[in-house]
């Protein structure tokens, strides 16, 4: 695509009149999304009477519903289910909330012999409710939804595609079918939405990839393993290069490490009691050390090893602040289902910092490396991001460390954001379990803000809570 196509399509978007929020960002949407997933839930056990239900929530664009059913469903099926979803709607059915107690919705579920949802009766709390379309259909559900069927538009839904997913995303269970579909509050809005995706595909990187000789994928190398070919070598190193020598304008000093460590490594750091079933399996000699957990793994992330270079000696604070900075290649055991190009991968280079400081020199330290960040969106002419401010949640017994020093670790990044002036965002719930983050989303140009797959985040910065006080020393990791 040559820049004054793209710069057209650009121009063409921003321009453009009609507005696609979020799910999130709107109530009546939530309830349209959320009904349309009952309807095309009613619709498939009306055309498919042993399709067994499981969930349907909405996504930010949409929603979808997952069944266990024996054959996969096909493109003549979708739209079948979608001509009996229109009749549904049309029929402008009563959405009816009923609240129960456990024992008569469990009743009721065994009647109709559906095992999932006794499964999920069994994790949700008080008050149950059960939704009605009418007497004709029910689900096990907290809302919210829409007065009648007939509040959906007819014309501003749509079925659009199906995809295999493990019940509760574990590769153990049962593989359902997955039909993900979009509703709209009007059909402007659909056609809209349809064509921002036609267009973003245009720009998809796995299509630009493989025209451009960039990166492929090879079965016997296998799934989410890329292979940079000599162009994409040329185009990464030129990334990396100019990243590094921001970097040592700044004082950080380069590092490298192993792809793979110990076990006893990653138990000291927690992420195995946290990211074990996300980690590839453990190399062991023999049964033996398989049993008592010896062996090695492939990394997940590069912050032990960092550490470790920091022990090696007795510091003083005169040799803080400390900047270590690595391209690490990682290792996550992501599902099969859940790849996608270059955005979700099994092995990935990550440009990795870990800062150690004093706790006097945390602020400057942190508001140091946001402007590292920004001034790298500014050369990538990266501008439409906000800051996400990701916390912990009070109520969780996940994180480590003390509550002094997670407000210590969460005051440097809030304190940060608002010297800066930046667009930001509070998330409760979204820190890692050593300490806060600030994330920076972006969204892919032209299709719907948030839609699955389409929100991005670029890098993240980490104001750890791992401080160890007798040595007055903390730390600060940019990724």
């Amino acid at each position: 695509m040559s820049p004054t196509e793209s710069q057209a399509i650009d121009a063409a978007v921003s321009e453009a009149p009609i507005e696609l929020p979020r799910t999130s960002q709107s109530e009546p949407l939530k309830k349209i999304r959320h009904t349309t997933s009952h309807v095309l839930a009613m619709a498939v056990q009306k055309l498919f009477p042993k399709a067994q239900v499981t969930i349907g929530p909405w996504t930010e664009t949409g929603f979808y519903y997952d069944f266990d059913i024996a054959e996969p469903f096909t493109e003549a099926d979708l739209k079948t289910i979608k001509k009996e979803m229109v009749k549904i709607i049309k029929k402008k059915l009563p959405v009816e909330r009923e609240e129960v107690t456990r024992e008569e919705a469990k009743r009721r579920i065994e009647a109709l012999g559906e095992p999932y949802k006794l499964e999920i009766l069994d994790s949700i709390h008080e008050p149950i409710t059960l939704y009605h379309l009418a007497d004709q259909w029910w689900d096990l559900c907290a809302g919210p939804h829409v007065e009648t069927t007939g509040d959906i538009h007819p014309k501003a839904f749509d079925l659009e595609t199906v995809a295999g997913a493990y019940w509760r995303g574990d590769a153990n269970n049962a593989q359902l079918q997955r039909i993900y579909g979009t509703a709209w509050e009007t059909p402007e809005q659909l056609q809209e939405y349809k064509r921002r995706k036609e267009e973003a595909l245009k720009r998809d990187h796995r299509k630009l990839g493989k025209e451009l000789g960039l990166f492929l994928f090879a079965d016997v190398v296998g799934p989410g393993l890329p292979l940079w070919t000599p162009k994409g070598t040329l185009l990464r190193s030129t990334l990396e290069d100019f990243l590094k020598d921001e970097q040592k304008k700044r004082g950080y000093q380069g590092v490298v490490t192993p792809h793979i460590g110990r076990v006893d490594l990653f138990k000291a750091s927690g992420h195995w009691q946290q990211y074990k079933e996300d980690m590839f399996p453990m190399m062991a000699e023999d049964g033996e050390a398989a049993a008592a957990e010896q062996g090695f793994v492939l990394k997940p992330m590069n912050c032990p090893f960092h550490i470790q270079i920091y022990k090696n000696e007795l510091r003083s604070y005169r040799d803080l602040p400390m900047r270590l900075a690595e391209f690490g290649t990682v290792y996550r055991y992501e599902q099969s289902g859940e790849l996608g190009g270059l955005t979700r991968v099994r092995g990935f280079t990550v440009d990795d910092s870990h800062l150690f400081v004093t706790p006097d020199q945390l602020d400057d330290e942190f508001l140091s490396v946001v402007d590292l960040i920004l001034s790298v969106f500014r050369s990538l002419n990266l501008k439409k991001f906000k800051a996400r401010m990701s916390f912990r949640d009070p109520a969780s017994d996940k994180y480590i460390g003390t509550d002094e020093v997670w407000e210590k670790a969460q005051g440097a990044i809030r304190r940060a954001v608002q010297t800066l002036g930046m667009d930001y965002f509070e998330a409760e719930g979204e820190a890692a379990f050593y300490g806060p983050k600030l994330d920076f989303i972006f969204e892919d140009v032209l299709v719907v803000s948030g839609s699955s797959g389409r929100c991005r985040w670029i890098t993240t910065c980490r104001s750890a809570s791992s401080w160890n006080t007798s040595r007055k020393m903390g730390r600060v990791s940019v990724r």
